[in-house]
């Protein structure tokens, strides 16, 4: 009874930092389907543990993953070439804005109508309109978003990744859709880069290249709508006594990282192993909130944040699908 004791302790600390080293299982160059399913993978095992033998170090855990998403936001700018992004950006800029707005716009009007929590469904709509989990990662930031909205709404997210990952390359096939055609379509509709990645590549005949180029022109939204939210947030906080607000240190220094990596070779070089980084450290910080989620914080969110964002998937898809058929 007297050696069981200590063992129980000691099972949960065990626990926590083996899953610690799978979530660094990115940095070995996993194939781009097995880079799909870190994060959220990262995301149920911390909810697994923390509703059962539970997290050991919930304090450091809350601490922690809100600067990994920042810095996971930053190395992510070293591996974006503005050149090829704003390239891929300019021939589709007013449908990108046109369908980034749409996606907000029908967010808002689905969680009020479903009553969802506000920041929940900030949450889940930006995931949509933008970049997935990266995207969720920068606005929980900028908005403070408590560990319960993120978990669901990356859980959310991740999920319908999950199901286009599957479904998108034979759908594409089916229709006879050319590797720009699909390239376009599954860089907007899929939400994370690695899934849009992994689709593309499944789909094959070069349409990898334009869906990464597609997805990484929607990922420099992220500057003006986290810097907009964050002003917001502030003004009606009575923060701001001028007319502008203070940049989000990691936005800022996400766009520094794009600029070098854009300019500077030597810096270009190093950008897959800051992706790499980058995607260990999301599947961390996901790990570390998943960490803090309990029973009574699941039921207070409840399932409503997952219609919200099967709506929000449903439009952005079939809207991309129709503007790609007929370019």
């Amino acid at each position: 009874m007297s050696t069981s004791t200590p063992a129980r302790k000691a099972l949960p600390k065990i626990l926590f930092w083996l899953v610690t080293c799978l979530c660094c299982t990115p940095l070995l160059k996993l194939p781009e389907r097995l880079l799909a399913i870190v994060a959220p993978g990262a995301l149920i095992l911390g909810m697994a543990l923390a509703l059962t033998i539970g997290n050991p170090y919930p304090d450091e855990s809350k601490k922690v993953s809100k600067v990994l998403l920042q810095a996971a936001v930053v190395l992510l700018g070293f591996s974006m070439d503005l050149q090829k992004v704003f390239e891929a950006g300019r021939s589709g800029l007013v449908f990108a804005l046109i369908s980034i707005s749409g996606v907000f716009l029908l967010g808002w009007l689905v969680q009020r109508l479903l009553k969802v929590r506000p920041l929940t469904g900030l949450l889940v709509s930006t995931g949509t309109a933008i970049c997935g989990g990266s995207a969720i990662a920068a606005m929980s930031t900028v908005t403070d978003a408590p560990q319960e909205d993120v978990s669901v709404a990356v859980g959310t997210v991740f999920l319908l990744n999950a199901v286009a990952l599957v479904l998108f390359p034979p759908l594409g096939h089916l229709m006879k859709m050319t590797p720009d055609q699909f390239g376009t379509w599954s860089g907007i509709a899929i939400h994370d880069v690695s899934s849009v990645v992994g689709a593309a590549t499944a789909f094959g005949g070069g349409a990898v290249q334009v869906a990464t180029a597609v997805k990484l022109s929607r990922v420099l939204y992220l500057v003006p709508i986290t810097l907009l939210v964050a002003f917001l947030r502030k003004r009606n906080e009575g923060a701001v006594k001028s007319g502008s607000a203070p940049m989000p240190w990691f936005i800022g220094l996400f766009v520094l990282a794009s600029i070098l990596s854009t300019y500077l070779p030597a810096v270009h070089s190093v950008g897959q192993i800051s992706k790499l980084v980058a995607v260990a450290g999301f599947a961390l910080s996901l790990f570390l909130i998943g960490g803090g989620i309990t029973v009574k914080t699941l039921k207070a969110v409840g399932v409503r944040p997952l219609l919200q964002g099967v709506t929000l998937w449903a439009f952005i898809s079939v809207a991309a699908l129709l503007a790609v058929t007929r370019m």
